[in-house]
């Protein structure tokens, strides 16, 4: 036997395998640039459509309304007609969001086309992580999904440089418009890709290509009560985060949640429902804590401390090469560590960082500093969040498991800036975003820390317990043998 700690773990990836994580990180930065265009301009649309900082925040919100539905289509898609195709469909639909914002005449035309960058967004996430993850070695997968989740922070760095250059000189539209010139790059590079290596050896030689969709449509009856599920949570979620549904936010809410639950039940059957709602409420949690800060930092940065746009710029440099390094970082510590005790114990440290940001009022380094360890720690390890979810699912349902489960739980990122928002009526837009961090990154360390997913789905399945991305290696277990290969 070879020991595995004698040859460099590089040389364990082929070039191909390179090639395909840089398709899928290409994507990533594209992603993260469209993504985070709109927190960087938030100030100035307010000001030109005349909204409150709440309508404004909702923006962000729009782009997660539709990605549970984007990321459960676009990944039944990937797990039936292969990975690389979800991969181009999803690049395309964002894409065209994003040139379409910088036409937007009024407050609904933005939030329509937030609507399709949705779709988009949820469908690169769940068909470029099992692409990449099916991809790689199985004993390096968290530092694939590391590396991958990196391209999204690049992303954000390179669009809060242009935003200092661009908005002052030409406006917030060009911001939209510049975003879609990359796409041919990322398109040219995943033209001649190979289909992931999991998917190709399972599926693609199959008779029957999956389709994990059926227990949705088996039998007119069921077939019509989905169909009009999914018209119903639509519908209710854009109510909710929109002025046309104002003073029915709560029952819409609960409606829409009922839906999503409904679908989370029927996909997972009577053995696995726990373990998707309670990955879907993980992620949900994940986001709440992650996202008042990523979505409401550049306005926090304008309004309350009166920085200019340089100097907003310098500090989403910080922040934005935080969360990369972070989630370099992650990839590492997950495959020393284990996927689940990596997660746990990064946040706890993240928690010392959370309120001395928002202490710091009058030194830009400073703020950056404890910016760039807050972020490498606390958003950082969303790297292996990927590899912690696909783990749970088979890889005939895992692209269409994964981007349904990450992408519903993804609404805590609709909910998140509205919520802080509304926060900061009653307190200081800093003190209202490190309320929200602390606390609910507390309950995602105790979600993820006592493995409360797994807990719930073994009450149900109790064979349930293999790793799908590690074969014959538990979910419970720390980590995959590394001595020997």
């Amino acid at each position: 036997m070879i020991e595995a700690a004698k040859v460099p773990w590089y040389r364990e990836v082929s070039p191909g395998q390179w090639k395909s994580l840089f398709a899928a990180w290409i994507g990533y930065l594209l992603d993260g640039f469209d993504f985070v265009l709109i927190t960087l301009v938030l100030t100035e649309i307010a000001d030109q459509f005349d909204l409150s900082t709440a309508s404004a925040a909702s923006l962000v919100s729009g782009a997660f309304i539709t990605r549970w539905l984007g990321g459960a289509v676009l990944g039944a898609l990937g797990d039936r007609y292969g990975r690389k195709a979800a991969m181009i469909i999803s690049i395309l639909l964002y894409s065209f969001g994003t040139f379409a914002c910088g036409f937007a005449w009024n407050y609904i035309s933005l939030f329509t086309a937030r609507l399709v960058i949705g779709m988009g967004m949820a469908g690169e996430y769940s068909a470029s992580a099992t692409y990449v993850l099916e991809s790689w070695p199985a004993r390096l997968r968290n530092r694939a999904s590391g590396f991958l989740i990196s391209g999204y922070s690049g992303g954000t760095i390179i669009a809060s440089e242009l935003y200092k250059w661009v908005v002052p000189h030409w406006g917030w539209r060009w911001m939209f418009w510049i975003g879609v010139l990359p796409v041919l790059v990322a398109l040219w590079v995943r033209r001649a890709l190979p289909e992931a290596g999991d998917w190709h050896e399972e599926v693609a030689a199959a008779r029957a290509r999956p389709n994990p969709f059926r227990p949705l449509f088996a039998g007119r009856i069921r077939a019509s009560v989905n169909t009009a599920l999914t018209a119903a949570a639509s519908v209710a979620l854009f109510l909710v985060f929109t002025p046309a549904g104002a003073g029915w936010r709560w029952p819409l809410s609960v409606l829409a949640a009922g839906c999503l639950f409904a679908f989370a039940a029927q996909l997972g059957g009577r053995r696995r429902w726990p373990l998707y709602v309670s990955l879907m409420c993980t992620v949900f949690c994940a986001f709440l804590y992650s996202w008042p800060i990523q979505a409401l930092l550049p306005t926090y940065l304008k309004e309350q401390l009166a920085y200019s746009p340089s100097e907003v710029t310098d500090v989403m440099f910080y922040a934005g090469f935080g969360t990369m390094a972070g989630c370099w970082l992650a990839g590492f510590v997950g495959d020393w560590l284990g996927t689940r005790r990596a997660y746990a114990v990064t946040l706890l440290a993240s928690l010392a960082f959370v309120f001395p940001v928002f202490a710091v009022q009058d030194s830009l380094v400073g703020l950056g500093v404890l910016l760039f360890f807050l972020l490498a720690l606390s958003q950082g390890i969303s790297g292996i969040l990927p590899k912690y979810i696909a783990g749970h699912f088979p890889t005939g349902s895992r692209a269409a498991s994964l981007g349904f489960v990450y992408n519903t739980g993804a609404l805590g990122g609709a909910v998140a800036p509205v919520l802080g928002a509304h926060l900061a009526e009653g307190m200081s837009l800093g003190r209202a975003l490190a309320v929200l961090t602390f606390g609910l990154t507390l309950v995602v360390i105790v979600l993820v820390g006592a493995d409360v997913p797994r807990r719930l789905g073994r009450l149900t399945d109790p064979e349930g317990d293999e790793d799908h991305l590690v074969p014959g290696q538990p979910l419970s277990m720390a980590g995959p043998d590394l001595k020997k290969t």
